[in-house]
């Protein structure tokens, strides 16, 4: 990950990954380690920024491993690597109802 040095000229623009992960950083609430990329502001924000879309620059990032997405309503939620949560909404609800996902047994399926 890209850091900046705070004494660096204020004047001068981002990269695209230097702000994706600035805007992690600084747009999240709470103990919650992602964004919304709608909600938080962050596409208007890029927009505005760089003149261009979020979703290819986001989507790029995310293939180089740069940072992490989950599709959630209206947007995707953007992480640092790492960060994300490794289980899926169906894992989560399954495991707060207090149940284990079912074993299949797929050795006993007609060939």
């Amino acid at each position: 990950m890209v850091e900046r040095n705070n004494t660096e000229n204020k004047n001068e623009k981002l990269s695209v990954e230097e702000f994706v992960c600035l805007a992690i950083k600084t747009l999240r609430m709470g103990d919650f380690k992602g964004i919304h990329s709608v909600y938080s502001g962050f596409n208007e924000a890029f927009k505005k920024y760089f003149g261009q879309d979020p979703v290819q620059a986001t989507n790029r990032l995310a293939e180089q491993k740069k940072i992490e997405i989950r599709p959630i309503k209206g947007g995707v939620l953007l992480y640092l690597p790492g960060e994300a949560p490794v289980q899926s909404r169906g894992d989560e609800a399954l495991k707060k109802m207090g149940l284990a996902a079912p074993v299949t047994d797929n050795s006993r399926e007609r060939k």
